[in-house]
């Protein structure tokens, strides 16, 4: 039903221009494959995996393409890798009307980017809080901090990251320590309030 309302909206923001829709990841590379998009509403959320995953793929068929990321749950996590990407929009589905995906259209095709309200008002708390986590966690931490809220033990985080157990030990430690944080499981509870991990969600993988 939302896609459905959105290629409406999309319609009536490029009158004439030619939509396709797709429900997975998997669907919407298959499209971008063929059609070489101008434009892509991109839901974060989708059936078989990470919208922000997909975006590597979508650039490797369709360099040119513009880029608005759509979701419902705009977490901490997520802004920082949405605009560490190369979209050129966000979006909160929540916050108005459908004006506002007109307005974002309008402006990334013209060349701006185009951050919605609430997304602005999240970056701004994230950037005046000084305990942000991409304030004082490295790269590698926050990817351990990831594995850490699935669910992963050490010896799983160091096959999944090539490294020693040892090693990713010594990482769950030192977020315990910057995060000043005393348990695995408030390190859980940490990763999904900020949005590192999310229930059920996977990994995109493209077929070859």
């Amino acid at each position: 039903m939302v896609r459905e309302l959105l290629v409406i909206a999309c319609g009536q923001a490029l009158p004439g221009a030619v939509l396709h829709e797709a429900g997975t990841a998997l669907a919407a590379l298959a499209a971008c494959r063929r059609q070489a998009p101008d434009l892509v509403i991109l839901d974060l959320v989708l059936p078989d995996g990470d919208g922000l995953d997909l975006l590597k793929e979508i650039f490797a068929v369709a360099p040119a393409a513009k880029v608005i990321a759509l979701s419902s749950h705009i977490d901490e996590f997520t802004l920082h890798r949405a605009l560490s990407s190369r979209v050129h929009g966000i979006l909160d589905k929540n916050e108005q009307p459908i004006k506002v995906l007109r307005e974002a259209i309008s402006a990334v095709l013209e060349g701006r980017q185009y951050v919605s309200s609430m997304v602005r008002q999240l970056r701004a708390s994230v950037r005046a809080d000084p305990a942000a986590f991409d304030k004082i966690l490295s790269a590698r931490e926050q990817e351990v901090l990831r594995l850490v809220g699935d669910g992963l033990s050490n010896e799983l985080i160091a096959r999944h990251l090539a490294i020693s157990a040892s090693t990713a030990k010594h990482h769950r430690l030192n977020l315990m320590a910057k995060l000043d944080l005393h348990s695995t499981p408030q390190l859980i509870r940490y990763a999904m309030e900020k949005g590192f991990t999310r229930i059920a969600r996977g990994p995109f993988k493209a077929r070859p």
